[in-house]
Formats: C-alpha cells, sequence, structure tokens
C-alpha cells in the first residue's frame, strides 16, 4: 500500500447536488478502490517544524534534517501562518502553535527573516484567540505553547504580546501541571511524556524514554520523537525520523505509523454507508492484512484503543476466528492508565464499546465489562455542557449518541445506512498536538456514491411495495375486518435488512408471509371459529382441493387462497436459486405454525394452564417467524440442500431467534395480555411460582433474551463446523435485530411510533448538498 503525504484541504467544500442523475457511478467506484492502496495523509507544519529544530549529532550548529527547514521556508500561507489551507475558525489555537513552532524553528537556524516577520504578525493578531472558550484546543496546548514562548525567549525572540495575557497563558500551564504532579497514574505520565516539547529541559527524559516503541518513536509521534532525540540523541529516534523522511520526503504527519486504523476506518465507513457490496475484493484484501497483523502482536493494533477495538469488532463480525483477550489491555483501570484514557478519547471509547457488543462466548466477562465502564464514560462525557455542538464537534458527539442509543443488536442496516449518510463528515478534521485528516476518512466520493445508491435502491423498494399492495387487494386480504394491516412495516423489515437489489425475491417471500402471518395470528386470536380454524389447518394438509366445496367460510377461502398461492410461489422461485422445488418444506414450515397457534387456543379456550416448558416449546414456534425467514434462507444465494435443512444448527438457529422473539413480545405485551385473559410467559412464571414480583421475572426473561442472543450472534459468526452458509445465518440474525428494535421500548408493531422509520427507508430519497 502506498501511503502519501499531502497538503489536504481538511475543510474544502465540493458544490454538487448529490441526487442529479449525472453522477458517473463507475468512475467514482474505480477512484474509491484506488484509495484502498493510496492513503493520503495532511502535512503536519507543527510536527516538520519540530523536526527541523533537531541539530546534527556531528555538527550541533546545523541543522540534522536541512530539508524540513527548507520546507517551512516554502510552504507559509499567504496570512503568515502554517498549516492546512483554508482552515476552520474555530481552529486558530492550532495555527498559532503551528505557527510559533515553524518561527521557532526558523529563528534556531537563523534563516528566513521574512517568513519570521510574517508569522509573528500572524501570531501577534491572532493572539486574542487563546483565550476563546470555543476554539478547538490541541492536546497539550497550554503546555506546549507556553514552553514555545519560553524556548522563544532562550532564542531572543521578541514576541510583542502584552505581559497580561502571557501571564494568563503561563499560568494555565502551571495550574495543568500542578494538576498532573497530584496524580501519579501511568496516564499521566504518558501524556507528560507525550508533550514533552513544551516541558524542553525541565523534563525528565529518562522517564519519557520508558515510552519508546519499537519503531523507535515516542506515541509514534514525530514532534516528540524529535524533541527526545534533541535531548537525547537517542539512536532509535533517529532511525525513526531518518525512515519517516525517507518514505515522506521533506515534511511529515502528525502521527506515524498510520496504516492499519485509516484503512479499517474506511472499511468501517463503506459499509457503515451501504456501499459494502461494490468493495468485497479490497475489503477482504485490508481484513487478511489486519488479522496477519492481529496473530503477529502488531503494536500498532495492540497499543492504541480505537484500532484494537475497531480491527476486533471488524474481524469478528466478518468470521475470523479471534479472542478477545487483547482487549484486556484495555480494562477500565487500563484505559484510564493510557494516554487516550487520560485525554478522555471519545472516540476509542466509543469503539470499545461497539466492540464490547461483539460478545459471543459467556466467558468474555471483559466484555461484558467493558460495555458497563463505556456506557457510563460516554453518557458522563455527553452530558458534559463543555461538549458545545459546533460543526467540528457535531461528528464526535453524534457517533456518542449513535453508539448509546442504537446497539448492534437493534441497528437495521438501512437505517444505520441512511442516519451515517445524513451525519456524514466529509471535513472530519481530528485532533491531536495539531489537527489533521485522512483521504480515508471525510472523502466526497465515498458519500456521493452512498447517496446515489441509497435512491437508486430505494427506487425499487417503492416499486416492490406498490406490487406488494396489489397483491394484498387481489388476495381480498384487505376485506378481513378482524385483521391488523400491516404491510408497510412487514416490508420494511425485509428492505431495511435484506437491502441488496438483486435480492427482490427474498424481500418479496418475507413480506408476504409476514403479512400473511400476521392475518393468521388475528384469525386464531379473535377472528376465527374453532371449526374454521380446524378448516384452515385441513385444506393446507390437502393443498390442492376444490374451495368452493371444501371451504367453510368466505375468510377461511380468502386466508386459504393467499398461503397456497404464495407458498407455490416461494416453491416455483426457488427453483431458480435452488434446482428444485421447496413448496412442500414450505408447506410443512405453515402447518407447524398453524398447528401451534391451534394448540394456543385450544388453551384459551378449556382454560388449560400449562407449564412454562410446555408453553415455551409451543409458544417458539407459535411467534410465527418459521413462514417469515425459512423460505427465505432459499431465496438469497447459496445452496440448502436437505440435510442443511435437517440439521441441528439450522433448527437451533430459528429456535434461538423464535425463543428470542417470544420472550420480549411477552416481557411487553403482559399487561394487556392480562387484561385479555390470556396466558404468556410472565404470567406463567408467577403461577408456576417462579416468583411472584413482575419486575423480577421480566429481569430473569431479559438475562434469558440476552444469552439467547449472544448464542445466536456466535452460530451466525462461526465458521469452523458449520453447514450453513453465512448468507442464510444472517437472516436469522436479521430477524433478531427487527425484533429488538421494534421492542426496543414498547411492543413497536403494534404502535405507530414506527412510521418515520418507514418512510426514511422506502419513501423518502436523500437529497444533500455536499460542500
Amino acid at each position: 500500500m502506498l501511503l502519501a503525504l499531502v497538503s489536504m484541504d481538511c475543510g474544502a467544500k465540493l458544490t454538487t447536488n448529490t441526487h442529479t442523475n449525472g453522477l458517473n457511478f463507475e468512475g467514482t467506484k474505480e477512484r474509491i478502490k484506488k484509495m484502498f492502496d493510496h492513503i493520503e495523509l495532511s502535512i503536519s507544519s507543527y510536527d516538520t517544524a519540530w523536526v527541523a529544530m533537531v541539530p546534527s549529532p556531528n555538527s550541533p550548529g546545523n541543522p540534522c534534517f536541512p530539508g524540513c527547514l527548507q520546507w517551512l521556508l516554502e510552504n507559509q500561507l499567504s496570512d503568515g501562518s502554517w498549516g492546512p489551507p483554508h482552515r476552520d475558525p474555530l481552529l486558530t489555537k492550532d495555527s498559532l502553535s503551528s505557527t510559533l513552532a515553524c518561527v521557532l524553528a526558523l529563528r534556531r537556524w537563523g534563516v528566513g527573516v521574512e517568513q519570521m516577520t510574517k508569522g509573528l504578525q500572524f501570531i501577534e493578531s491572532h493572539f486574542g484567540s487563546i483565550s476563546d472558550e470555543n476554539q478547538h484546543t490541541p492536546v497539550g496546548f497550554d503546555i506546549v505553547f507556553s514552553g514555545m514562548i519560553e524556548y522563544a525567549k532562550d532564542l531572543n525572540l521578541n514576541l510583542l504580546l502584552r505581559s497580561t495575557d502571557v501571564d494568563a497563558v503561563f499560568h494555565k500551564r502551571d495550574l495543568e501541571l500542578r494538576s498532573c504532579h497530584k496524580e501519579s497514574s501511568k496516564g499521566m505520565k504518558a501524556y507528560l511524556a507525550y508533550v514533552s516539547e513544551g516541558i524542553g529541559k525541565h523534563q525528565d527524559w529518562g522517564m519519557v524514554m520508558k515510552h519508546q516503541l519499537k519503531n523507535g518513536s515516542l506515541f509514534n509521534s514525530p514532534s516528540t520523537t524529535a524533541a527526545a532525540l534533541a535531548h537525547t540523541q537517542n539512536a532509535g529516534c533517529l532511525y525513526y525520523l531518518n525512515a519517516l523522511l525517507e518514505k515522506f520526503g521533506n515534511a511529515v504527519p502528525t502521527l506515524y505509523p498510520f496504516h492499519l486504523y485509516p484503512r479499517l476506518s474506511m472499511v468501517e465507513t463503506i459499509e457503515s454507508l451501504g456501499i459494502g457490496e461494490h468493495f468485497r475484493k479490497e475489503i477482504a484484501s485490508v481484513l487478511d492484512e489486519t488479522y496477519r497483523c492481529w496473530l503477529q502482536g502488531e503494536e500498532e493494533i495492540f497499543l492504541d484503543p480505537a484500532t484494537c477495538a475497531l480491527a476486533f469488532r471488524i474481524l469478528r463480525v466478518n468470521g475470523y476466528d479471534i479472542n478477545s483477550e487483547p482487549l484486556t489491555g484495555f480494562a477500565e483501570e487500563h484505559f484510564f492508565n493510557s494516554l487516550g484514557g487520560y485525554l478522555k478519547d471519545l472516540g476509542a471509547a466509543v469503539e470499545l464499546l461497539r466492540a464490547s457488543q461483539m460478545m459471543i462466548h459467556p466467558d468474555e466477562q471483559v466484555l461484558e465489562q467493558q460495555n458497563s465502564w463505556t456506557s457510563h464514560f460516554l453518557k458522563q462525557e455527553l452530558s458534559n455542557s463543555s461538549m458545545s455542538a459546533d460543526k467540528l464537534r457535531k461528528y464526535t458527539i453524534q457517533k456518542v449518541n449513535d453508539a448509546l442509543e442504537f446497539p448492534h443488536y437493534a441497528s437495521l442496516e438501512r437505517l444505520v445506512h441512511r442516519r451515517n449518510i445524513e451525519n456524514y463528515a466529509v471535513d472530519n478534521i481530528r485532533m491531536l498536538k495539531t489537527s489533521y485528516c485522512s483521504s480515508s476518512i471525510g472523502d466526497k466520493d465515498l458519500l456521493r456514491l452512498a447517496v446515489e445508491d441509497f435512491n437508486a435502491c430505494q427506487s425499487i423498494y417503492r416499486e416492490e411495495l406498490k406490487q406488494l399492495e396489489r397483491w394484498v387487494q387481489e388476495n381480498r386480504l384487505d376485506k378481513l375486518k378482524f385483521a391488523r394491516q400491516k404491510l408497510a412495516y412487514c416490508y420494511f423489515s425485509a428492505a431495511a435488512t435484506i437491502f441488496s437489489p438483486e435480492l427482490s425475491d427474498a424481500r418479496i417471500s418475507w413480506a408476504k408471509n409476514g403479512v400473511l402471518t400476521t392475518v393468521v395470528d388475528d384469525f386464531f386470536d379473535v377472528g376465527g371459529s374453532e371449526d374454521e380454524l380446524l378448516n384452515l389447518i385441513q385444506l393446507v394438509e390437502k393443498h390442492d382441493v376444490d374451495v368452493s366445496i371444501q371451504c367453510c367460510s368466505e375468510q377461511v377461502e380468502i386466508l386459504f387462497l393467499a398461503l397456497r398461492s404464495t407458498i407455490s410461489e416461494i416453491g416455483e422461485k426457488a427453483i431458480a436459486w435452488q434446482g428444485r422445488n421447496v413448496k412442500t418444506h414450505v408447506t410443512e414450515i405453515w402447518l407447524d405454525l398453524l398447528r401451534s397457534m391451534l394448540q394456543e387456543a385450544q388453551w384459551l379456550k378449556n382454560k388449560s394452564v400449562p407449564t412454562v416448558d410446555e408453553y415455551m416449546t409451543n409458544g417458539y414456534v407459535s411467534f410465527a417467524l418459521g413462514p417469515i425467514i425459512l423460505p427465505a434462507l432459499y431465496l438469497v444465494g447459496a445452496s440448502l440442500s436437505e440435510g442443511v435443512i435437517k440439521s441441528p444448527e439450522y433448527n437451533l438457529l430459528f429456535k434461538l431467534v423464535s425463543t428470542c422473539g417470544r420472550l420480549l413480545n411477552d416481557i411487553h405485551s403482559f399487561k394487556r395480555e392480562s387484561m385479555e385473559g390470556k396466558l404468556n410467559a410472565v404470567s406463567l412464571h408467577m403461577i408456576h411460582g417462579t416468583s411472584a414480583v413482575t419486575e423480577d421475572i421480566n429481569k430473569e426473561m431479559k438475562h434469558l433474551v440476552h444469552d439467547r442472543r449472544r448464542e445466536l450472534l456466535r452460530l451466525v459468526l462461526q465458521e469452523n463446523g458449520s453447514i450453513i452458509p453465512r448468507a442464510c445465518k444472517e437472516l436469522f440474525w436479521k430477524m433478531s435485530k427487527v425484533l429488538h428494535l421494534f421492542y426496543l421500548k414498547d411492543d413497536g408493531f403494534s404502535s405507530h411510533e414506527m412510521i418515520d422509520v418507514v418512510k426514511a427507508v422506502i419513501h423518502e430519497p436523500i437529497y444533500l448538498d455536499v460542500q
């Protein structure tokens, strides 16, 4: 992979209406593919200046890296500052820091009088921004900037600043240092080592060098490493800086190596925008490389919490066999003893929280604990009033909000895609000791492609929904007055998860069977007599019957004809995917459901009280996911043999997701069903003496849901020993996410609160000006 360093305009604007049809779709894809092998990092004037200040080991009166000094002379901006062009007004403190560092480098070697003069004028005219609380503050600014002012005095560089302003800077520095020295944590020591250039000759360089990495650097920071080299002449520091300049020429980034994280971030961004299908080969290459680095114990992964957590989550989601042990290095006490923890790195905490949701083994307590403390920490930080929502902070705040509000197990892909598209930061600037950005983070081509792809798919969804609306009318399902009309929700759950355009057959099957299970459930609950229920089951068992003779009512006729035609249609469609007609199996799936519903109707009629086990054995089937999920498995592209369909793995996947659904439904519908005289898992636990307190039973059942969900995810992600194709296993997990979203707050399937999300996925195109 080529890693290039460029003068990137992190705040540049692009005026393009992305909803127009003029987009070169294939051209955009090709440009993005090239980005995987050509990651661009922004130049850091600040770090380049500190590298330029290092004296030659053999000739202390001359710079060790004269090319960096020359770069500074040639790259001053027109306003006298150094840094990225077209900077955001809230990054003035960053520009002040970079500009003073560059002026010091020029003064150190007695060159560039004109540039120094212009630089000093910029500093003097913008010095008021130092006290502006709305300004984004580089890491360690109070220590580093005051240290540079002291160094300016040592160099007899006259800064025409008011003494009261300078005193205020030193006062803030002294307060911070006193606070640091009261603490003895490893995180505090790491922080003081990281800002060594601001402490200079007063630094404990022995302590600093304990943080040296295998590549010779300190914290992968060129500025910290340059300061250490200037004071210690350490050979490892010299090796690192020489290697850096050999790679990048005469200017350096603020962070290096920065290889795995931007590529993983690009994979994450592409998947989260819903365009991963266009880049499967490139994504696989990144994942394979990351897995090799994981197995080799690369420092770039295991010393950085954000990279480690992101790598763990992406690898595990994609079926790589890795354990969570490395994340113990970022347990709560370790995280806050690290540099990132000391700096309250929200991005790293978000990644750790999201990684914790990938728990698939009961013994992964590290992930359980990680979920708890990161949630608590992020909620605290979110409530912090200092996090004002200006443009630059908005992206971070949004990430924290999303991580807390939408857990992985309740996030439907198309809703995630839309939310990420609408909140995408094309000028996503990050801040360490100076601001930086990368071509893999906040790229406009990614946003263009995502919007175009989302809207193109949405037009397909709208046509499919119209087709389904005609099907409901043609089959007279809208004439059944007892039945809930939930077509929009049923189709939404398909489109929001099985979103690829080519999977239309699976979406249609999922939605039709969703509608039919809802109508049949209402029929068995309130709409049909016992004779009608038995008649419907007998008709489905026989399949080929004369409805004018054998249907005992118009309601039964409507239901049976809709069931028979749908079953036959799915059987026929499966021939193209499976090479055989699966009508018999789909019929069996429906009969299992109908018989389980009949059992519940008979319990209610006879006022029978089943045991909890009897109820759950019947109840996971009567929850009615069978006809929705299982026929759709035949229509997602993977081959399913008879042996796979009869395997314990297949049955366990279905039982786990259905059990989760049954328990979630019973928890949320307990009060309503009790008033209707119906039994469910909660009331049966009370009757059979598990507990008389509803809250205790709910807590126990939620724990069961958690365990079943974890086991379901383990089976879905497991590659070794699995005989079911991943594409098919994914449908069970997608349904689990639908259920958890619907029941996140209440019985969502029975409320109107989902109308907005249905519109967002199916009806409302995205209109953005990418500027």
